[in-house]
């Protein structure tokens, strides 16, 4: 039988883990987690990262519809749920703004998973997707699509959205897709670097 209170907890653990890794801001960033019994938890809007905790984790259902009256759910639930419906293999959705995945999203450049092992192994391929306003049918739709090819998806100008089986994969992921940005730009200085010298 599921413990719904401990997958909040394990929610809000890690929303806050993804805000003091520097991995999104205060206010940024959304993490949801399916439930056997249907819908999902997830984060609330606009809620300071570094003190949510399991009772600020909402549940709503399969349409990200709040179960409780004087929930507000992130403003990206239509995608979570999208996602969710999109990919019946995937239990937990966590969309951040990592910084240097950031920088890839403001720009035309890609992000090489290919450089070592554990990006190639954990999230392989990377989709990108155009800049829809947020919260936006729009952005939910082409989320949705995207994550049928890849469980990484960076959305030009805004951030980036991962999936897991469980929320330590998905996390692990936002993780290894920040390292694989940043080493990217590493990569190709030390390239430059070494056609110069």
């Amino acid at each position: 039988m599921e413990n719904t209170e401990k997958t909040q907890g394990e929610v809000a653990s890690f929303m806050r883990r993804l805000y003091e890794r520097g991995l999104t801001t205060t206010l940024g960033g959304n993490i949801s987690a399916r439930l056997l019994s249907g819908g999902f938890l997830i984060t609330p809007s606009a809620f300071d990262k570094a003190a949510i905790s399991a009772e600020h984790i909402g549940e709503v259902d399969d349409d990200g519809v709040p179960a409780r009256k004087g929930f507000k759910p992130s403003i990206e639930t239509g995608a979570h749920a999208a996602v969710l419906r999109a990919r019946s293999d995937v239990n937990a959705v966590i969309h951040a703004h990592p910084v240097t995945v950031c920088a890839f999203a403001a720009t035309s450049a890609e992000i090489d998973s290919s450089l070592i092992i554990e990006a190639r192994e954990l999230i392989g391929g990377i989709a990108y997707v155009p800049q829809y306003p947020m919260g936006s049918a729009e952005l939910a739709a082409t989320l949705a699509e995207a994550v049928a090819e890849s469980n990484c998806v960076v959305m030009r100008g805004h951030g980036a959205l991962v999936v897991g089986k469980t929320l330590v994969e998905a996390f692990e992921r936002m993780e290894v897709l920040e390292n694989a940005a940043k080493m990217t730009l590493i990569v190709r200085e030390l390239r430059v670097q070494s056609l110069t010298s």
